[in-house]
């Protein structure tokens, strides 16, 4: 192609103008020069202004559509990448252009007087080295992971994820194909070369902090020095400053000691009172954590079966654990619900699934029952419980009724946490007021009431004698 000062040689073109035509920017003798060259050699003038005229836009188009690639970059330089993509764009194949990393050498040719020919000089390679060369690295092989970069804005305290610190250093690190990786070493750096893909430091306090303090949580002696200890860890979970980067091993470690020492009640009780120790630290940040905290909760709360002992007190050692494990449930939520928009459903209606499973042990029930009213609140009670109660009494309740001693009392805890969560419909459910103010209800409504929820729960409530908290049920059953 010829160069832009041979085009610029146009006066063989300024003899033959004619005052009505139009005046060509492109010189036609580079039109003739590349007709001959194909094997046209008698070309008239009015085919030359024709076709000269026609190159002029196509060439005109071709920088209209490269200014925009270059503008779009953001740019104010023109590359041979942006008239690349026009080409492409108008479905033109992309001869012209060259993309080499090594610098161009422009040679020159003469055509005559005043008409320069500029070419690119190819490269000489000696082909006996290039064979000789030894093969190219072969690529490794691709891998992929995965892990939470932000959630909901906020970037997790995890290894994957480098701290403010390191990021810094990445950025001060020298880039670019000419860098050299040494300079970070001799300026007492490590290299990014040689950086492991997962790191995440603890001081020696913070290793030996966490060692302690599994230890005097765990540790089951009566001990009075032993208890104080256990009380003086817990108080540091709830209070220090310093172990927001002890979080994630926290959370492994309650949800470890959950799933190993499912019959072991002490244990369990101790997770969870570190658990909510943890949850009452105002200087952490554990909205990235609530899913996983929040886990080993529900475990203790409506798992199968807790301990390993079986009588009257090992039962009732276990439905406090449940009241403990729902009553935790139901801060984790109430605290994290706003960065979380789906833990409160998500726990709602794991607990709500229990409820309604007529195969699960009966303990499990007692758990999703205070765990619906805790997590969802009287809305919920209202809404998911109180609808599904008469089906509960009559396959459920009524069976465990009629069962043996300890079946007996599981029946009546059963129906306390009902009541229970039913009370909390009315503010001040448990200040019951007399001398005909709130006394009980009429037969009707009490009738009204057991079809709605049963004969048993129904009876119970009844037997309570508060208005307020009947018209508060039948008030519900309008809803639905």
């Amino acid at each position: 192609m010829a160069s832009t000062a041979a085009a610029r040689t146009a006066a063989p073109q300024d003899a033959a103008h004619k005052p009505n035509e139009p005046r060509l920017l492109w010189n036609p003798e580079n039109v003739k020069d590349v007709a001959e060259s194909v094997g046209i050699g008698a070309l008239g003038d009015e085919a030359l202004r024709v076709l000269s005229q026609d190159v002029e836009y196509r060439i005109g188009q071709v920088i209209v559509e490269a200014l925009r690639f270059m503008r779009a970059a953001k740019r104010t330089d023109m590359t041979v990448q942006d008239i690349s993509q026009a080409l492409r764009v108008l479905d033109v194949e992309p001869l012209y252009g060259y993309d080499s990393t090594r610098p161009l050498k422009y040679g020159e040719a003469s055509l005559g007087p005043g008409q320069p020919l500029f070419y690119i000089e190819d490269e000489e390679v000696d082909f006996e080295k290039l064979i000789n060369a030894p093969l190219p690295k072969v690529p490794r092989d691709m891998t992929f992971t995965a892990h939470w970069l932000a959630i909901e804005g906020v970037q997790p305290s995890i290894a994957q994820n480098p701290s403010t610190s390191e990021a810094r250093s990445q950025d001060m690190l020298p880039k670019g194909p000419g860098a050299n990786p040494a300079l970070p070493a001799l300026a007492g750096a490590q290299s990014a070369n040689f950086r492991p893909a997962v790191k995440h430091h603890l001081s020696q306090e913070l290793i030996l902090y966490f060692e302690k303090v599994q230890n005097a949580i765990l540790n089951d002696d009566p001990d009075p020095e032993v208890e104080r200890l256990r009380e003086a860890a817990l108080g540091s979970i709830s209070s220090s400053p310093g172990i927001h980067q002890l979080i994630p091993y926290f959370v492994t470690f309650f949800s470890n000691e959950v799933t190993n020492h499912m019959d072991d009640v002490f244990t369990l009780r101790q997770v969870l009172a570190a658990t909510s120790a943890l949850v009452n630290n105002p200087e952490l940040h554990l909205d990235p954590y609530a899913n996983s905290l929040i886990i080993p909760v529900l475990t203790c709360l409506m798992g199968r079966r807790l301990g390993s002992e079986n009588g009257t007190d090992a039962l009732k050692e276990q439905y406090q654990l449940r009241e403990l494990a729902a009553s935790l449930a139901g801060r984790i939520v109430r605290k994290f619900a706003r960065s979380n928009k789906m833990l409160r459903p998500k726990t709602t209606r794991t607990c709500l699934k229990q409820f309604l499973d007529p195969n699960v042990p009966s303990a499990v029930w007692y758990g999703s029952i205070l765990g619906v009213s805790a997590v969802s609140g009287p809305e919920g009670v209202r809404v998911l419980l109180l609808p599904n109660m008469k089906d509960f009494d009559t396959n459920m309740l009524q069976k465990l009724k009629e069962g043996s001693e300890n079946a007996r009392l599981e029946y009546e805890a059963i129906i306390g946490a009902i009541v229970k969560t039913i009370r909390t419909l009315v503010p001040d459910a448990d200040l019951v007021m007399t001398n005909g103010v709130n006394g009980a209800g009429s037969e009707r409504e009490i009738q009204s009431v057991k079809e709605f929820l049963g004969d048993a729960v129904g009876g119970r409530l009844a037997v309570l004698g508060d208005h307020r908290l009947i018209q508060a049920v039948l008030d519900a059953k309008s809803f639905n």
